[in-house]
Order: C-alpha cells, then sequence, then structure tokens
C-alpha cells in the first residue's frame, strides 16, 4: 500500500476505535459523575449496567448511520450524529417509559447526546478528508489479457473498497523484453508512476515478466495476483479464479469450532430479540395488508439451506397472490403491490425470517437462500455453485449488500464472486461489518 493508501487506511482504523470507544467513555463518565453529586456507587448500582447498554446503542446507531465511514460535508456530517445520537436517545428513553423507572439519568442521556455529535462529526471528518486526500493514488499497472483489464478497469469504476486506477496495462506477450536492454514493464511502470503491480495467472507463469517484477518490488512498486487484489481492493474474486482456489482456503463454520458456536449463540440472541420485534410489527402489516396488499399475511417458499437440505422460508408477503412465481426477482418487480413495495423498502417482509434464525435453517448472515429448481440449473451451469452451502444462508450477506439483486445467469455468477470472498474470509467482524452496511441501507445511507 502506498504512503497515501496507508495513511488513510490507518485513519479509518484509528476513527472506527474512536467511534467505539468515545460513546463508553463519555457515558460511563458522566454516569460517575451524576453518582458522585447524588452520593451512590455508580458501578455498583443498577445504572452501570444500562449505562452499557445505552453507550452500546449508541455505536450500533453511529454504524448505522455510517459514522465514521461514509464521506460527508461537514453539514451532513452534523446531520447524521445528530441523527444517530437522538435515535439512541429515543430508544432509552422509550425503554424507560415502558419501564416506568428513570434506568438512567436524564442528564448522562442528554449530556452524552450533546457531547457526541460533535465527536462523531470530527471522526466523519476527518476520514472523510483523509480519503479525498488518498483519492487515485493507488495507481495500477496491470499484467493481464485485454479482456481481464477491461473487466477490472470497470469493476474499479462501480463500488470499490478501495479506491485505485488503472494507469497503464500490457498483456504478458508485450511484457516480453525483446531486447535484454529493453524491458517494456518496468519502463512503462516508471513511465506512469505506477505503485502497485497487479499480474494475472497467465503472467504469474511467465518468467520473463517476473524478472521485471521482481526489479519493481525492489524499487518500492508493491506486487499483488489479480486474485489477492480483487480482494482487498474489490471485496470479491475474479472469475477465472473461482474453481482454482475454490478448495484452498478455510471456511469459518466448517473449519472455526469457536467461530461456529460464538455466531450460533449470536443468532439466537438476535432472533430472540427479532421475534419481539415481529409481535409489534405484525399487527400494523395486518392493517397495512387490508389497505393496500389483500390476501394472505405471510409467504412461503422453499429455500435450499446447508449441506442443500430444503427448507421453508417464511415472510411478510409483498406480491400479488395471483402473479406469484418461482422467477427471480429485482427491484422494479411489477409483481410488487404498493403496500409491498414498503414492505421491501424498509426491509420489514424479512423480519419473519428470525423465526427461520431461530429454529437454526437460516444465520443472521450468509449466502442468499436460493430455491431448489435453481440452485439445480445454476449448479450445472456455475463452476462450484454448490459450495455456498457448506454453510447455513443468511438474512444478509456480503453478496446482498454488494449486489442486491440477481435476475440472470450473468448476475448470479456475479453474486458468486462475493458469496466465495465471504466464504474465504468468514469472520464474526467481517459478520458484524455486512451488518452495518446492512443498517445503513435500512436507512437509506451509502458507504463501504
Amino acid at each position: 500500500m502506498g504512503p497515501g493508501a496507508a495513511d488513510t487506511s490507518q485513519m479509518r482504523r484509528l476513527a472506527r476505535v474512536a467511534t467505539v470507544l468515545g460513546p463508553v467513555v463519555v457515558v460511563l463518565a458522566l454516569g460517575k459523575v451524576h453518582a458522585a453529586f447524588h452520593g451512590y456507587d455508580f458501578t455498583d448500582s443498577f445504572r452501570f449496567a444500562w449505562a452499557i447498554g445505552f453507550a452500546l446503542t449508541l455505536v450500533v446507531a453511529a454504524y448505522g448511520f455510517g459514522v465514521p465511514d461514509v464521506p460527508r460535508q461537514r453539514r451532513q456530517a452534523a446531520l447524521v450524529a445528530i441523527g444517530a445520537t437522538g435515535v439512541s436517545a429515543l430508544v432509552v428513553s422509550s425503554a424507560q417509559l415502558v419501564a416506568g423507572d428513570a434506568l438512567l439519568p436524564r442528564a448522562v442521556v442528554f449530556g452524552a447526546t450533546i457531547v457526541l455529535v460533535p465527536w462523531f462529526v470530527l471522526w466523519t471528518r476527518v476520514t472523510s478528508d483523509a480519503r479525498i486526500r488518498a483519492e487515485g493514488r493507488e495507481r495500477v499497472l496491470v499484467v493481464a489479457d485485454l479482456d481481464e483489464v477491461d473487466a477490472l478497469r470497470q469493476e474499479l469504476d462501480r463500488a470499490p473498497e478501495r479506491h485505485a486506477v488503472v494507469v497503464g496495462s500490457l498483456t504478458p506477450d508485450q511484457a516480453y523484453p525483446i531486447d535484454p536492454p529493453h524491458l517494456p514493464l518496468v519502463e512503462l511502470a516508471r513511465t506512469t508512476r505506477a505503485t502497485l503491480l497487479v499480474l494475472s495467472r497467465g503472467a504469474q507463469s511467465d518468467e520473463d515478466v517476473i524478472v521485471q517484477a521482481a526489479r519493481l518490488h525492489e524499487s518500492g512498486v508493491r506486487v499483488r495476483t489479480l486474485s489477492l487484489f480483487y480482494e482487498a481492493w474489490l471485496g470479491k474474486l475474479p472469475i477465472g479464479e473461482l474453481e482454482r482456489v475454490s478448495l484452498l482456503f478455510d471456511v469459518g463454520e466448517l473449519h472455526g469450532r469457536h467461530y461456529s458456536s460464538v455466531k450460533r449463540m449470536l443468532d439466537v440472541m438476535v432472533s430472540l430479540a427479532g421475534c419481539a420485534a415481529l409481535a409489534l410489527v405484525t399487527p400494523v402489516v395486518i392493517v397495512g395488508n387490508c389497505l393496500g396488499n389483500r390476501g394472505p399475511l405471510l409467504y412461503r417458499q422453499t429455500r435450499v439451506g446447508r449441506d442443500g437440505h430444503p427448507f421453508t422460508i417464511v415472510k411478510f408477503r409483498t406480491m400479488c397472490t395471483s402473479r406469484e412465481s418461482e422467477d427471480l426477482t429485482s427491484d422494479d418487480d411489477p409483481r410488487v403491490t404498493a403496500f409491498g413495495g414498503v414492505l421491501r423498502r424498509t426491509h420489514l417482509d424479512e423480519l419473519p425470517q428470525v423465526v427461520n434464525v431461530l429454529k437454526g435453517e437460516l444465520s443472521l448472515v450468509g449466502p442468499r437462500p436460493e430455491q431448489p429448481h435453481l440452485v439445480a440449473q445454476l449448479s450445472g451451469k456455475l463452476p462450484f455453485y454448490r459450495l455456498r452451502h457448506l454453510v447455513r444462508p443468511g438474512i444478509t450477506g456480503w453478496a446482498q449488500v454488494k449486489y442486491p439483486y440477481a435476475a440472470t445467469e450473468s448476475e448470479a455468477l456475479e453474486k458468486l464472486q462475493y458469496e466465495f470472498f465471504y466464504l474465504r474470509r468468514q469472520s464474526l467482524s467481517l459478520d458484524a461489518r455486512i451488518v452495518a452496511r446492512t443498517l445503513r441501507s435500512v436507512l437509506g445511507l451509502e458507504g463501504r
């Protein structure tokens, strides 16, 4: 990583730590001050646990609103910070209203809200400024076939995880040194001031390319394979690498016993909270259905789960009952009713799936569960498609946040590239990152 990119990455990590520690320190400090003025032991009281809960609510709300990762102007950053702290204060105030008791002093709730608004604004602006300074500093030189270079350029223009620009490219044949003093790859790297060299599988097997790459590496140019570049900069695997790398990595749910057990425990905890939310939302959906979505409340469909076992997924119905089919759906599907569209935009149609999570058929995070006939169809055409069934499917997932709908075979292949990335990098930290992005999507906020 070049100096600009390295600084940006370090700044983002620092900002994320500050976004977590800030609410914890502020809430606990205000609680301690309040206890000192009113003569009670804060850490020994029931208010200490509620303070921790409030701090965690602030952290979740901040990440849900895109603090500090989503780039914003100062005014936008202020509005988002107010939104995150305001929602957190509302949640705690509502809990106190239901409980009929002052679980946390108002001085702590509103004091934390006032202090944390400028704190969140500060770190959002810091990361935004660092990203702007680093924009385009990663200058990439690619040695690959023309179709691979074109695909890479298109991917970097769409939704990269890191910013980079392709400043030059050569095919492996073009990189061949015709005369010993004439080294095309080295000369092009110097002319374009490349900071990163990316080699396709064909380029990696060419000794003449490797010799020149070694010389560039010695001069400070970093070198990556095409597969590693896709993973780090695009959050996916290249199509040409799916079959080759499909067996060359550990899968968290299969090979990480600790990860698997902790993930299942978190799934159960979240699904129990989700069942309470489902009980509150269902009456509202029933009324909405009567007005603009007449028909059954629930939609049930057979999907393929872990190890290829079928199960019945449950959602709130969003389509006309007479026009439902097993076809792949899309963003602007004409079968979606007026109220069904509201359910989809708010993602409330997914809420009944917490029952599937509680039963162990779904996880909170994982590959999207598909219909049996689509699995059979895609398994015969896409390389190692069934590998995605080694883990529990999820309500949300990396492919879902990166590429929401897949209505064609080519789009299904695109999603498979993201799903293989998830299988290869499966971890609690990646799961948390996916949940944060899902929250941002639900709130209508974009960002990485």
